[in-house]
């Protein structure tokens, strides 16, 4: 598998106000569709020259999501397989195949007002780069590998990338990061529709470390690789007041 070398990133030019903060809100444990409608709320305060770009940093409950050129036959566990387990199965707006989120895994939501379409690529190259240099900080030298997204160590995928550019240049799903969650729940899955590589995690690189410890490290490398100061904010202070009292939009239910 041809390795990519992380470049230095052009992110600071990506986003629409680069000058300013970046709201770094952390979430706990979350259902997956209660984020997914903090997000879309997020999005479109944003598409309204409202509010400030965000960064939400979060666990899930077990979830399989599919994007929308997910194929089905990915999910391997039948309904009783999947309702033993505990893990729902979400169809989502981001692009890509089939991924897993579930406790143990730290899921990063960026929000940002992109300064253009073209930079969609750059954007995900960026969201690789903040992973690679959390994982270097935290002793663990991962990188890109060419034609797949998302950030590995040797045959072995250690966080997902799966993102969505809505209208205004908005963004919303992200990352997640593999950090002690329970590998057994990918095998219900073919991770990302890739059949021949595998899963890891720091925990089963040898790797101890605080779940707590994994967020302030990502939420520098985003930071830096974004050239953005990120400022620590309450979920209640996140939306504008007038978007704060809309109801919220209906969204798709899991199956």
């Amino acid at each position: 598998m041809p390795v990519s070398r992380p470049t230095p990133s052009p992110a600071p030019s990506l986003r629409r106000d680069a000058a300013d903060p970046i709201a770094l809100t952390r979430l706990g444990r979350v259902g997956y569709l209660e984020a997914w409608q903090l997000q879309r709320d997020l999005v479109a305060a944003r598409q309204a020259q409202r509010g400030t770009d965000a960064l939400l940093l979060l666990e899930h409950p077990p979830v399989y999501t599919l994007g929308k050129r997910a194929d089905r036959s990915h999910v391997l566990f039948d309904r009783d397989q999947l309702a033993s387990r505990g893990i729902e199965v979400v169809e989502v707006d981001r692009g890509g195949d089939v991924t897993y989120h579930g406790p143990g895994q730290l899921v990063g939501y960026p929000v940002l007002a992109l300064a253009g379409v073209r930079g969609v690529v750059d954007y995900v190259r960026a969201l690789e780069q903040v992973l690679v240099q959390a994982l270097a900080a935290l002793g663990v030298a991962a990188q890109r590998v060419t034609d797949y997204t998302g950030v590995w160590v040797g045959e072995e995928k250690i966080a997902a990338i799966g993102v969505r550019v809505a209208s205004g240049g908005v963004t919303s799903h992200g990352f997640a990061l593999n950090v002690a969650p329970d590998l057994t729940d990918f095998t219900g899955i073919v991770p990302c529709g890739i059949t021949d590589r595998g899963v890891c995690s720091l925990a089963s690189l040898g790797v101890d470390v605080d779940p707590a410890t994994v967020a302030d490290t990502v939420a520098t490398a985003f930071g830096e690789v974004f050239a953005a100061t990120l400022v620590d904010t309450p979920r209640d202070r996140l939306l504008p007041a007038e978007d704060a009292a809309q109801p919220p939009a209906p969204h798709p239910k899991a199956s």
